[in-house]
């Protein structure tokens, strides 16, 4: 159920538990609440969890943090994700005047620092650069990234994000382990825009987050092209004796560059589906025609 993200990447759960709504953001977990998703979660055989500092307001990290407290056989079974790199306006941080990036190297190691004490755990074993700025020096990413690696306090390194331009630019400076990106039937730019050919070539596992267009293709008030995507998924869903939200990870899973999704949902059974997923492979046809619906059109 693990695979390797990268050549010198780390090994994650062919699912990763997205954590952005299990506090503030969201359902607002209790830490015996956010405790338990998390063994639901080994159970089912998901072992990574996807983070960010700003989560929450600056919140969740601590909440899960809470839940592996003191818990070193637990932390050993699981793979932690956190972010960095955006500055929020909250009370949480009373010094942000206006959301802004900073990806300084003081920056980033004061984040991961702070990740550190939120999430009770000692490293973490991937570091991404949350969104990319327009001020980025790559020079000073790369020293903040071998410091903490250096310091045994991020294992490995990545962005989320990032165009083709930009990741190759940061990539010449020290190396990246993946992208994490946002794809779904919704969502087609990865496959045109030549991001996903880049994993590719690189070999490295892209991971995607908002793999249900963030619920939006299970709207009770559709859109045309969003009732074209329904149609087809429930169609083959009734084909492959599956779920919707199954085929809709079978279709994002086709894609030859390994693509990890991100679920987002606080229900394990929602994980468990997604899990279940993986067992699904739908033909060529039916990946078009889940294509087809988004574009309302033939391919040439």
């Amino acid at each position: 159920m693990k695979v390797k993200i990268s050549h010198q990447g780390p090994l994650f759960s062919k699912i990763v538990a997205g954590c952005m709504n299990w506090g503030e953001w969201g359902v607002n977990l209790t830490v015996n609440q956010a405790q338990k998703l998390i063994m639901d979660c080994l159970d089912t055989n998901v072992t990574t969890f996807d983070h960010a500092d700003i989560y929450g307001h600056y919140t969740t990290e601590a909440l899960f943090g809470n839940a592996i407290r003191n818990k070193n056989a637990l932390r050993q079974k699981i793979q932690l994700v956190t972010k960095c790199g955006i500055k929020l306006v909250t009370p949480n941080r009373p010094d942000n005047l206006i959301t802004s990036y900073n990806t300084s190297k003081e920056y980033i190691i004061y984040s991961v620092e702070q990740s550190l004490i939120n999430l009770k755990t000692s490293y973490i074993d991937l570091l991404l650069i949350h969104r990319p700025s327009p001020l980025m020096n790559p020079e000073e990413i790369a020293e903040a990234v071998t410091r903490l690696k250096n310091d045994g306090k991020i294992l490995h390194f990545g962005v989320s994000n990032f165009t083709r331009t930009q990741f190759e630019m940061l990539n010449s400076f020290t190396p990246l382990v993946t992208n994490q990106i946002e794809v779904s039937a919704l969502q087609l730019d990865p496959f045109l825009d030549g991001t996903l050919d880049q994993c590719i070539t690189k070999k490295i596992r892209p991971m995607a987050y908002s793999v249900f267009a963030k619920g939006e293709l299970f709207s009770k008030n559709p859109s045309d092209r969003k009732n074209r995507i329904s149609k087809v998924v429930d169609k083959l869903a009734e084909k492959y004796e599956a779920t919707s939200d199954q085929i809709l990870i079978s279709w994002i899973l086709k894609h030859p560059s390994g693509i990890i999704p991100v679920i987002g949902s606080t229900k394990i059974n929602r994980i468990q589906s997604a899990v279940k997923g993986l067992e699904i492979d739908i033909n060529y046809e039916d990946w078009f025609m889940i294509w087809e619906a988004s574009t309302g059109k033939q391919v040439p």
